[in-house]
């Protein structure tokens, strides 16, 4: 499917120049990618000053790293993301969550209207889609696979924490996760 709205082509071509030092290509991958990304990071962390900070530690390393990328792994908005979703999970590990619910601030609504206001709604049309399909595909996992699957990508526990919370040993949660998330990458792959 054609997706003019979050152009993989021009961010590939822009990821390489990046890594050839471009300034400007830098920028235009900032300006494509920083919207989703935030919402991204919004979603994860609770909280748009964790959100924004982690924002530009990841442009930082994307600066740093973009010679890494390489266009037959996977989408460059699916690199972007994944470099977010460690930076947030590194966040979350090291404020572990009775912290968070300890220092979540009053005005944690605000932030979730600003996610709003800063995504366009062009880009929140297609994350919608791929939610979607996201959903569909988690549907089919079992509720072992679907749970570990979100306990581990979504609130950033390890293998240990999750076989602790559930009660579990950790070579079958470990199998669960790895089982759940073979099975998303077939069903997204046919989709």
């Amino acid at each position: 499917m054609n997706r003019p709205e979050l152009p993989e082509q021009e961010l590939t071509d822009l990821l390489a120049a990046s890594a050839r030092g471009d300034q400007a290509a830098f920028a235009r991958v900032y300006a494509l990618a920083s919207p989703h990304l935030l919402a991204l990071l919004v979603r994860m962390l609770k909280r748009m000053d964790w959100a924004e900070e982690a924002l530009q530690d990841c442009f930082m390393r994307i600066w740093k790293h973009a010679d890494s990328y390489a266009p037959d792994r996977g989408s460059p908005m699916a690199w972007l993301s994944t470099i977010a979703r460690y930076r947030a999970l590194d966040l979350l590990r090291a404020r572990r969550p009775e912290v968070i619910e300890a220092e979540q601030p009053d005005d944690a609504p605000a932030a979730a209207e600003h996610e709003d206001e800063t995504a366009r709604p062009d880009l929140r049309a297609v994350e919608h889609e791929g939610l979607t399909r996201l959903e569909g595909c988690m549907e089919r996992l079992s509720a072992d696979e679907r749970r570990s699957v979100l306990l581990a990508y979504y609130e950033g526990y390890t293998h240990s924490e999750m076989a602790a919370r559930l009660a579990t040993p950790l070579g079958t949660v470990k199998s669960w996760v790895r089982r759940g998330l073979q099975q998303l990458r077939d069903c997204l792959g046919s989709a």
